[in-house]
């Protein structure tokens, strides 16, 4: 199993955070995993992306022009990124701020609210969080437990009284992706 991600949005949405926690749930599961962040030097409020791998076997290089999935975040990121994905492919987005909604018909996409959402958790920080158990559970490529490891693992220890706030985000997430085109 390999799993080729991009995940985009703007700065501060907690984009790099999002593939990190990814990348160490894989090694968590004794995965091969690839983490290549991408951003721009305004960061907070500029375009980042990341690409994430996850992979039984060896990976061979970590730059990569087609996906398995898309995880995209804001208008911008899905121009760019809507025609990588390959076909039969994922691409998962929120539609929140999104004029134009993608088009292709040989990949599935679904929607998923994670800025809706975090707001009735009572915390926008968590809208990745969100967004992150939605594609779990659309694409189970690592264990729960190990995600909530590589969240232990990529947050600083200050912040591991956040952990349970974000185990909820990751769980609403997984119970609320919206599919919005099969292929």
């Amino acid at each position: 199993m390999t799993e080729e991600i991009i995940i985009a949005g703007f700065g501060g949405q907690g984009v790099l955070s999002m593939g990190k926690i990814l990348a160490y749930s894989g090694i968590m599961q004794n995965q091969e995993v690839s983490w290549m962040p991408s951003y721009g030097p305004e960061m907070r409020g500029g375009t980042a992306n990341v690409t994430v791998i996850v992979s039984d076997e060896r990976i061979s290089s970590p730059i990569l022009n087609f996906y398995d999935t898309a995880i995209i975040l804001n208008q911008q990121s899905m121009d760019k990124f809507e025609k990588t994905v390959k076909p039969g492919g994922l691409l998962l987005y929120d539609p929140n701020g999104i004029v134009r909604h993608p088009e292709r018909k040989d990949i599935t996409i679904y929607q998923i609210e994670g800025a809706r959402l975090a707001v009735e958790m009572g915390n926008t920080k968590i809208f990745n969080m969100i967004v992150l158990g939605a594609f779990l559970k659309l694409k189970p490529i690592v264990k729960f437990e190990n995600v909530i490891k590589g969240l232990q693992k990529s947050i600083p220890e200050r912040y591991h009284k956040l952990i349970p706030m974000n185990e909820s985000a990751l769980k609403k997430g997984m119970e609320s992706p919206q599919i919005y085109k099969v292929a």
